[in-house]
């Protein structure tokens, strides 16, 4: 964060992630409030822009329930729409 606080041409619109690849709740919203208080604690520091709210990119189609409750403004639901992927 200090080196991004460094390029004035750099402007942070928001932090993403992608969650722990399980089914198991905890962990997943574990690694979600990770970046949500990585999040906060930059803002808290003068790190990361304050004046304007961040996005927080976290949660897939599987387990957007869970993002969303962790903090999560958007969220990736490509197989929900277009199906499962195939890897061929």
């Amino acid at each position: 964060m200090e080196t991004i606080k460094g390029l004035p041409r750099l402007k942070v619109k928001g932090l993403m992630t992608i969650g722990l690849f399980s089914s198991e709740e905890i962990p997943v919203r574990k690694s979600y409030s990770l970046l949500r208080d990585f999040k906060d604690k930059g803002q808290a520091e003068g790190l990361l822009p304050v004046d304007t709210k961040l996005e927080l990119s976290m949660g897939m189609s599987s387990d957007l329930g869970w993002a969303i409750k962790e903090g999560s403004t958007m969220v990736r639901v490509g197989s929900a729409i277009f199906g499962k992927r195939n890897y061929r």
